[in-house]
């Protein structure tokens, strides 16, 4: 037992020091409600690419970030927060909007089921919407969310140029929908979702819906309306 405790303290004590440096913290506050890529973090905490390089070494080296490649362009890659070694560590940034819009490519699985988990933790209005939207929503989405308690069984697919309006903040919830909105809508958020319509299977469903609730909970959270 006494091993036990050491180590928590040894992992403890290494996040801490990880978090000692300012620049470091000024990333996890920015990675705290969205994903960033490398270049983006370099303009935000204004440092060049190899001291960034460095900081986030040693961010990842504790747990407290991973890298994933984008499922659009495939030379970049985003950085995210892994939240659970946080654990109530650091103050959350406080969001305002009038109405959260959730967006992926097809709105037919991860905008849905985040919309509708929205709903269910905070009374600030949500809608969601796709860059190229698809007939209708994937039935995993449906099933999967259902299991959950969220119903989307009458969800409706949309474009974003028929939802997104001024005062919205835009959540993109997945790689190409950051990527195709650059220069055509503010994206307030991004979160780096994995598609699990590419896999097809329930388990995929499920991760996904995962990794968003645990997202929409930490934005509801630093929500304010205006």
């Amino acid at each position: 037992m006494k091993i036990e405790r050491l180590a928590e303290f040894a992992t403890r004590a290494a996040t801490h020091a990880a978090l000692s440096e300012p620049v470091r913290l000024q990333i996890i506050d920015r990675l705290m409600l969205g994903d960033a890529s490398p270049s983006e973090l370099a303009l935000d905490v204004g440092l060049p690419s190899n001291l960034l390089a460095h900081h986030l070494s040693v961010l990842q080296s504790v747990d407290l970030i991973d890298r994933s490649r984008s499922e659009g362009d495939l030379r970049r890659t985003y950085v995210r927060l892994t939240p659970g070694p946080l654990a109530d560590l650091l103050p959350v940034p406080v969001a305002t909007a009038g109405r959260v819009v959730f967006v992926c490519t097809h709105n037919s699985a991860r905008s849905q089921l985040a919309a509708a988990s929205w709903r269910r933790h905070s009374d600030v209005p949500s809608a969601s919407a796709g860059t190229t939207p698809a007939q209708s929503v994937h039935p995993r989405a449906v099933a999967v969310g259902l299991t959950r308690g969220l119903r989307l069984g009458l969800a409706r697919t949309a474009r974003v140029a028929d939802v997104v309006v001024d005062g919205d903040l835009v959540v993109a919830v997945c790689d190409n929908a950051y990527e195709d909105l650059w220069g055509h809508v503010a994206v307030g958020l991004h979160w780096s979702v994995p598609d699990p319509g590419r896999v097809g299977t329930t388990k995929a469903f499920e991760l996904a819906l995962d990794d968003i609730e645990d997202r929409v909970g930490r934005l509801a959270g630093a929500m304010q309306t205006i």
